[in-house]
């Protein structure tokens, strides 16, 4: 599991000082961005070196309870199922402060090919990294 913590800024927020709803699917993908990052995979390095992108298939997404502006935020990531060209993570995103899950979502990512952008199989560099 990965963990990133995020400040909510009053650009993140509509009129009442909430959270804008978008900016919770933000939130998320900094959070797949730093568990790839995690396992030491850059995704302009994957593009380049292994000519594959990882791009969201599907989500399904619970909003729980507002954040609001200045709120220190946690942004946990888990990869909860592995197949052959597709990843599912499980994010939560919490209130440091009060340690309440705010949003949940469960997001299917598809790997693609950078040329061609039709599904390919995931790298063994990064299976192995992923299941190790």
């Amino acid at each position: 599991m990965s963990k990133i913590n995020i400040r909510v800024y009053y650009e993140d927020t509509d009129s009442g000082g909430v959270v804008y709803y978008a900016n919770y699917l933000k939130f998320i993908e900094r959070g797949r961005t730093e568990y790839l990052r995690a396992l030491g995979f850059e995704q302009d390095d994957l593009i380049e070196q292994q000519n594959v992108i990882f791009a969201v298939r599907s989500i399904n997404a619970d909003y729980r309870s507002p954040a609001r502006f200045n709120d220190l935020l946690s942004v946990k990531t888990l990869i909860e199922k592995v197949g052959r060209a597709s990843l599912i993570f499980s994010q939560k995103i919490m209130s440091s402060k009060q340690n309440k899950v705010l949003f949940e979502a469960k997001i299917t990512v598809a790997c693609l090919s950078a040329n061609s952008f039709k599904p390919c199989g995931i790298p063994s560099i990064i299976m192995e990294k992923i299941n190790g």
